[in-house]
């Protein structure tokens, strides 16, 4: 698995996701059963499926992981809080596969920029991100 897609895994499978995706509503529901899907698109999410409010999960790992330091602008805080990999060769490799390609390897300018990136993905795959992550 990617680390990109071992990120989404954590984040969207945490109890805490379950805790905090509303329930769907019915004219979403009927919305989306409306809506003509074109042969062999694979949607992203299943139409019922609520988003996961990333912030609220990612607060609640923070709370068990004394604070999860400064997760919500720093790559190598949020790799860590998620329990992953925050070598450079690992940021390396989660900006090769984003495509992130701003600064050196392991900047200031591209650590932020792989933040975002990862939070701009999270939101494309069904999760509510607040846009002052993104």
């Amino acid at each position: 698995m990617s680390l990109f897609g071992t990120i989404m895994d954590k984040i969207f499978h945490h109890p805490a996701a379950a805790a905090t995706a509303p329930a769907a509503t019915a004219p979403a529901a009927s919305a989306s059963a409306s809506s003509p899907v074109k042969a062999g698109a694979i949607p992203s999410a299943p139409a019922s499926a609520a988003p996961v409010d990333v912030e609220a999960v990612l607060t609640a790992m923070a709370a068990t992981h004394g604070g999860g330091g400064n997760w919500q602008t720093s790559i190598v805080d949020l790799l860590k809080l998620l329990e992953l990999d925050s070598s450079l060769d690992a940021r390396k490799g989660l900006a090769n596969e984003l495509k992130v390609h701003v600064g050196a390897d392991g900047t200031a300018d591209e650590n932020i920029a792989l933040h975002k990136a990862v939070m701009i993905k999270l939101a494309e795959n069904g999760g509510k991100v607040p846009d002052s992550m993104k």
